[in-house]
């Protein structure tokens, strides 16, 4: 992962805020019929309990989340090495090999530089004494950094349905499959889901989300003709969405940079059109939080912290694996031992 950035796909949580059509073309969606469940829980405190579900199913887990950041882990072993006979008077040639592993990592030099710097004050200071104390206050800083800069990791839908998930980011950042992995983590916690096929630039984008509706058995909403207006797309799964009862409507999009101004207009338009079926809606505008994906075949792990650090935006969920089961909800404490082990 060259650019942290770059693999990221960012959503906004019952605030649709992104999408691109291209041509000015409009063409009814057509509605494809996987399947229909019906959700058992009610109204009242529903977003509420599936968020917090969902983040307690996380700490169990563990071992998905482990086994995602192996080469993170592998990379930032050193750091055991490196301490397992740490003296006083090597100091400075360990924390500068630290340095090496948290760059290397994907820290970042901002924040890897803040890190360094922290523990060389409690080491003079006398603060930290031994190996295990350095190793200890390394783990707290990074944990302290993610729960106060972007403490609210838990899915906060809000209160009204159907709540608006639109996922948004670059090309090949792993958009429609994390859209499809959120939706099957999300039907098994008992919300009923419908997909709306936005991306209608991409080709194969809605046969990939058709695809993604079969094997979660949700319904989708796609457009008749690969010129359609996303907008038009969406608007219209939203409004089924309300008609018919469903708690999440999730939006695939097109992948699109943030300095393409007509690009990022139309991600304003698709917000227009879906405030317009459900009033009020979005009632947040703007990016509520991050999933950071394909972190399984890379060793740089660190940049979750570095991204954390620089955006303030909480991570919600991480990729670390090809598999339906393998978008996993962020938990700060867990990622922390996780690469740190």
């Amino acid at each position: 992962m060259a650019s942290s950035l770059s693999r990221i796909p960012m959503f906004t949580a019952n605030r649709s805020t992104r999408q691109q059509p291209l041509t000015p073309s409009s063409t009814l969606p057509t509605t494809r019929r996987v399947s229909r469940f019906r959700c058992s829980a009610g109204q009242t405190g529903f977003f509420t309990r599936l968020g917090r579900l969902i983040k307690e199913k996380a700490k169990s887990d563990v071992d998905k989340l482990f086994s995602g950041f192996s080469k993170t882990r592998d990379n930032l072993a050193v750091i055991d090495e490196l301490l397992l006979y740490w003296n006083l008077a090597d100091t400075d040639r360990v924390l500068d090999e630290l340095e090496e592993a948290l760059l290397v990592s994907d820290f970042g030099p901002k924040i890897t530089f803040k890190i360094v710097d922290s523990l060389k004050e409690d080491i003079l200071s006398g603060k930290l004494k031994s190996g295990s104390e350095i190793k200890d206050a390394l783990k707290k800083f990074v944990l302290d950094l993610l729960t106060s800069k972007a403490p609210k990791t838990e899915l906060q839908l809000g209160f009204r349905k159907p709540a608006v998930i639109m996922i948004v980011g670059v090309n090949g950042g792993g958009k429609t499959t994390s859209l499809g992995k959120l939706a099957n983590r999300l039907k098994k916690e008992g919300a009923k889901i419908l997909l709306a096929a936005g991306d209608t630039f991409r080709a194969a984008a809605s046969d990939q989300l058709e695809v993604w509706a079969e094997r979660t058995g949700c319904e989708i909403i796609t457009a008749e003709k690969a010129n359609a207006k996303a907008s038009s797309v969406i608007s219209q799964a939203v409004k089924k969405g309300k008609d018919e009862g469903y708690d999440i409507v999730l939006c695939d999009t097109s992948g699109r940079l943030h300095t393409n101004y007509s690009l990022m207009e139309d991600l304003i338009a698709c917000k227009k059109a879906v405030s317009k079926v459900v009033a009020g809606a979005p009632n947040v505008v703007g990016i509520t939080g991050l999933v950071l994906t394909k972190l399984d075949g890379s060793a740089r792990g660190g940049c979750v912290v570095s991204v954390v650090d620089e955006l303030g935006i909480p991570v919600k969920f991480v990729g670390v694996g090809e598999g339906v089961e393998d978008l996993q909800p962020f938990d700060a404490e867990t990622f922390v031992n996780a690469i740190f082990s």
